[in-house]
């Protein structure tokens, strides 16, 4: 595979590159590409492993909900990459991968619950940009969801967007996760309304 990233990936060595490379290999099958790029500088590379291992222990909001939800912002801030490890995760996780795949096309699916909408429109609604997020959505969030699982939500997207945004303005594109376990990668969505 030929990188098309912006920053050339860097070479991982040392001791510390060396079991990043065997953990990553042993998850994914092969050392995905944003390992290489951020490897120029490993505190932002470190900081990034950390949030994404905080949040992971997050447990007052459905780990479905946070799934469709990844994948709807990422979706719609274009990064294959990310909705490429989504899928694979999903996947792994043994989250329903009929959803899953529907997420760029949610809003001519009928396979979605009305939460589930809500959470798919919050998800994109935060990722425009300005966000487009209205007092009316977040009502009935909160309503359903309750305060810790919408704190939970909101920020579950807000990372979401963090590392889907770097990835894009890196380059870093999709690696084929997903066809690892029989689904192609979706980064564009169907139809996005202007108004969420």
């Amino acid at each position: 595979m030929t990188s098309s990233t912006r920053i050339p990936k860097a070479e991982i060595t040392g001791i510390y590159g060396t079991l990043l490379k065997r953990a990553t290999r042993k998850m994914f099958g092969e050392v995905p590409e944003p390992l290489g790029v951020m490897w120029h500088h490993r505190p932002v590379l470190n900081a990034s492993f950390s949030l994404s291992r905080k949040a992971k222990k997050w447990d007052r909001c459905d780990k479905d909900l946070k799934s469709y939800a990844h994948m709807a912002a990422v979706s719609i801030i274009g990064c294959s990459f990310c909705l490429d490890l989504g899928y694979f995760q999903a996947n792994n996780e043994g989250l329903d991968l009929a959803k899953a795949r529907e997420v760029p096309r949610w809003r001519e699916s009928d396979v979605f619950t009305p939460l589930e909408r809500d959470v798919l429109t919050y998800a994109e609604a935060m990722s425009q940009t300005p966000p487009t997020v209205t007092d009316e959505l977040s009502a009935r969030l909160l309503n359903q969801l309750g305060a810790p699982a919408m704190i939970e939500l909101t920020s579950w997207i807000a990372y979401a967007n963090l590392a889907a945004r770097a990835n894009v303005a890196l380059g870093i594109k999709a690696q084929g996760f997903a066809a690892a376990c029989g689904m192609p990668s979706q980064a564009k969505p169907s139809r996005v309304p202007s108004q969420a």
